[in-house]
């Protein structure tokens, strides 16, 4: 039990450090000397590097960020912890994304992050979801509606394809839990859904 415990804890903590990783900074940093906090909607995220720094520099981020989410979960299962401590873990990563260590606590919304955990966790409605979140996208044209639109149906996704109810919970609190992080962001898209981006860098 105490064992558990520990190799838990250091799932978790291993969790969040992976997730404190700042990608978009780095790459924004490096392509234009700016920090990415301070332009476009200040979330340090794959879509705001795609809008700044370009295709590469976005495709970049997305891919490193959703790879913070497979290595939590992956290193969770292969230290042999339990899946709510494994779940943790990966709540943790999301968390790091959120609020990074190395950058004082200024971070993105994890959703990048979060697909990679339920790549591993639930790969059948990621790749429900994913399919969504292109035919969204083919419509909004933008990055933000397209999550508020597609991400809720994850809940229902794990329910229909894997019945776990540790998933359904999981993915449900991860849905409120963005839900509230970003509650600028859809007060912005309901009140004023035509440009709620601030100006790029010149």
């Amino acid at each position: 039990m105490l064992l558990e415990s520990l190799l838990g804890s250091a799932a978790i903590i291993i969790g969040y450090l992976l997730g404190s990783i700042p990608t978009a900074y780095i790459v924004t940093k490096l392509k234009l000397g700016a920090d990415i906090r301070d332009i476009d909607v200040g979330n340090v995220g794959t879509a705001a590097t795609f809008r700044q720094v370009g295709f590469a520099g976005g495709a970049i981020v997305g891919v490193v960020d959703v790879a913070k989410g497979i290595a939590t979960v992956l290193i969770a299962r292969a230290i042999g912890v339990s899946e709510p401590w494994v779940l943790g873990a990966g709540f943790a990563a999301i968390l790091g994304h959120s609020f990074p260590i190395y950058i004082g606590f200024r971070g993105g919304q994890g959703a990048a992050t979060t697909l990679g955990i339920f790549i591993i966790l639930a790969p059948k409605s990621i790749a429900v979801l994913l399919l969504m979140m292109a035919i969204t996208i083919c419509f909004t044209r933008r990055f933000f509606p397209m999550l508020c639109i597609t991400f809720p149906f994850l809940p229902l996704l794990n329910w229909i394809f894997y019945g776990s109810l540790a998933l359904i919970l999981f993915s449900a609190a991860i849905v409120i839990y963005t839900a509230l992080r970003n509650r600028r962001g859809l007060t912005l898209l309901l009140t004023a859904p035509g440009n709620p981006f601030k100006k790029k860098v010149s």
